[in-house]
């Protein structure tokens, strides 16, 4: 089961104080197949109605972003609730786990 997890956070994190923890947890989970921190939600651009809206920004106005993702190759989903609930920034975000429609 293929399992997309969006890495939700706030504009108090800071990764610098974050990197060590997630590079354990990253050699430390093999059921990552992917994943990629993306740029702040300052450098998003949403697109809408076929093109003819484009905004500067995310989809909605929240405290919350993305700031990545990581897709899991699990057995089940409560495998992947467990690998999502050790990831550091469950500590300060939100682990979003959506699976992939197969």
């Amino acid at each position: 089961m293929r399992i997309l997890a969006f890495v939700c956070a706030d504009d108090s994190l800071t990764m610098t104080a974050e990197e060590n923890t997630i590079e354990q947890w990253l050699a430390s989970t093999p059921q990552r197949v992917e994943g990629h921190q993306l740029r702040g939600r300052e450098d998003a651009t949403t697109v809408r109605d076929h093109g003819a809206l484009i905004t500067d920004g995310p989809f909605a106005d929240t405290k919350e972003w993305i700031a990545g993702y990581d897709i899991l190759d699990c057995a089940s989903l409560e495998e992947a609730v467990a690998i999502a609930a050790g990831h550091p920034l469950a500590r300060f975000g939100a682990i979003e786990l959506r699976p992939f429609d197969e």
